[in-house]
């Protein structure tokens, strides 16, 4: 795919597919579901995320935090993919799910307990991959982070695990309600682990997005991963829009299988945004990438990685802004500042991220990222 301009590009993927009459379609694994067909609406230049939906509010990756995000005024929500046994794609920051689930409540799969080495480390406990579609749907979400989200554990046990189809319904029939175009923003986990067992993400995604009807470089779909050669796979596949996604340490995991020693810090180099732009159409950086932490964990000055991702034509929709204490800038708490719950102020944060030129974020409550963008625009 060429480069083009930031601008360019922009208006290139502002336009998304939805449409008004509904179809029957059998998609991945035989699940029936509403798709609609192709009319052309806006979604705009600069776009909330929900991070694995209203994550701050609801037990993130269930129906319920999606809805929620698109409530409180996300433009895209974001599920996760890994698969079960029989191959549906289903909405899982991780594959092992003792964390997100009562799975180790229930004594019929107490034995599948087991320990994996997932990217080069050892895990514990249960995975996807040894369930069937229908024995995850048995299981029922709870809170991953307690501690922070207290308010989020009255929901444990009310919510299943979705589906990668049942995540596109949602954001297709909450198009039409709102009168807007919802995007998704699908993340393939651990891609190289699952292909190394049989069980493939990338012919399995975007045949279900074709099916459901996101089709070519409009539509609203973003996919991202934090490996580089799957995406690379994906894009011989289709010409949907593609993110990296670059962490602020470490190396892709198909990097280190390969042997090559480049590390992310390399990919966000002039020369590594170069080559991503070949394949990618925007990048994915931890916000930390963009405006490091001073010493005293403050904010520091902006590096020069907005700049040069848009030199290469690239968007950027850094991640994740959160509104608890810990996740927030010293200066920015609120309260007690050890407090692991309290809120502080995460919208003078995205200010920050905003005035240096961000294409959008990744926020664990799109309530307030709504309010900080739409504050922004209205100064511009």
């Amino acid at each position: 795919m060429k480069n083009r301009s930031p601008s360019g590009l922009q208006r290139a993927l502002k336009t998304a597919l939805f449409g008004g009459a509904l179809l029957i379609l059998s998609a991945c694994g035989g699940e029936q579901i509403q798709v609609a067909s192709q009319n052309t609406q806006n979604l705009p230049a600069m776009v909330v995320i929900g991070h694995r939906g209203a994550s701050a509010l609801r037990p993130e990756h269930t129906l319920a935090a999606y809805t929620k995000a698109i409530e409180d005024g996300a433009d895209i929500i974001e599920p996760d993919l890994v698969p079960s046994k029989d191959g549906f794609l289903v909405a899982r920051h991780e594959n092992e799910i003792s964390g997100t689930t009562n799975v180790a409540d229930k004594p019929e799969f107490a034995a599948r307990k087991t320990t994996k080495l997932i990217d080069n480390v050892s895990v514990t406990g249960w995975f996807t991959e040894d369930f069937t579609l229908a024995e995850l749907k048995t299981l029922r979400a709870k809170e991953r982070i307690p501690q922070n989200r207290p308010g989020n554990t009255q929901y444990d046990g009310q919510f299943e695990i979705p589906t990668l189809q049942e995540v596109i319904a949602l954001a297709q029939a909450q198009s039409k309600a709102k009168g807007r175009v919802i995007g998704i923003y699908p993340e393939t986990k651990h891609p190289s682990y699952f292909k190394s067992i049989g069980l493939p993400l990338e012919k399995r995604l975007v045949d279900a997005l074709h099916a459901a009807g996101y089709r070519g470089p409009k539509a609203a779909v973003f996919i991202q991963s934090f490996e580089v050669s799957n995406l690379q796979e994906i894009r011989q596949m289709t010409d949907l829009p593609i993110v990296q996604l670059l962490s602020a340490n470490g190396q892709p995991e198909d990097f280190r299988l390969r042997g090559d020693t480049r590390k992310y810090a390399d990919l966000a180099q002039p020369a590594g945004l170069r080559e991503i732009a070949r394949y990618a159409n925007g990048i994915g950086p931890s916000k930390d990438m963009i405006i490091a932490r001073t010493a005293q964990n403050r904010l520091g000055a902006p590096s020069a990685l907005v700049a040069n991702a848009h030199a290469a034509g690239l968007l950027l929709h850094p991640y994740t802004f959160r509104p608890e204490n810990p996740f927030l800038p010293a200066d920015l708490r609120s309260g007690d500042p050890a407090s692991p719950s309290t809120r502080g102020d995460m919208a003078a944060e995205l200010k920050l991220f905003l005035q240096a030129g961000i294409d959008g974020f990744f926020t664990d409550d799109p309530a307030v990222g709504r309010a900080a963008l739409d504050a922004y625009l209205r100064t511009k």
